[in-house]
């Protein structure tokens, strides 16, 4: 256990990730970026793809020019969004621990937000399908920062959006980009097992594999 996590001044607010951490949509994430390296006869495996989850497509497109070469950002980002409303994709899986978490956080009276690398349109139906939209005090989604997780970036709005400074804040995640995004802002990690193995979410204070395992506010075991 980090002895400055459990040291610290108690936390007062949160920020949720959503994919991977409030729902679990890695399986339909991997399917859609699969479809489009497979429309351009791309070679990939499964770490190729894991490069991608918990970030902004336009990110990691930008970041690997190579990959792609000869096709503009532009059509590949709509190529993207014609993928993702594909009907053969996998469901995307309700994780009731999570939901569970945020119910009691609120019944506490501790504030939280979303941040995410998702559009708003997929942040706001996600969240209503869960049931805890009225919860949040804000969102942030991919459209609201010019650059993307593991900037901090976003992490830092969500603090705006809450009123409490970084070190007072803990950030939920699942992905390596997201813990550094995270850390980067100055404020704690708590990662879950969703969508990766332990060993590459060390970057986090905590390692948990449901929300539930969290005793808020000592994040102790």
């Amino acid at each position: 256990m980090n002895e400055t996590l459990i040291n610290a001044d108690l936390p007062r607010a949160a920020l949720f990730d959503l994919d991977g951490t409030l729902i679990n949509s890695e399986p339909r994430s991997v399917a859609v970026w699969a479809k489009l390296l497979d429309a351009h006869n791309v070679d990939y495996d499964e770490t190729t793809l894991r490069r991608f989850m918990g970030r902004r497509g336009k990110d990691v497109l930008s970041e690997y020019p190579d990959l792609l070469p000869g096709v503009t950002l532009d059509v590949l980002i709509d190529e993207l969004q014609i993928y993702g409303s594909a009907p053969d994709l996998p469901p995307v899986e309700h994780l009731p621990e999570s939901v569970s978490f945020l119910r009691r956080l609120h019944a506490e009276g501790v504030p939280f937000a979303l941040v995410t690398s998702a559009g708003r349109e997929w942040a706001e139906t996600a969240l209503t399908q869960l049931g805890v939209r009225e919860l949040f005090k804000g969102l942030v989604t991919a459209g609201d920062v010019t650059e993307g997780k593991p900037d901090p970036q976003g992490y830092l709005r969500g603090a705006e959006i809450l009123g409490y400074a970084p070190e007072h804040i803990v950030v939920f995640e699942d992905t390596p980009a997201g813990i550094q995004a995270g850390r980067r802002a100055g404020m704690r990690v708590v990662a879950i097992t969703t969508t990766h193995a332990r060993e590459l979410l060390d970057g986090a204070d905590r390692i948990v594999d449901h929300l539930t395992e969290v005793d808020w506010p000592r994040l102790t075991p």
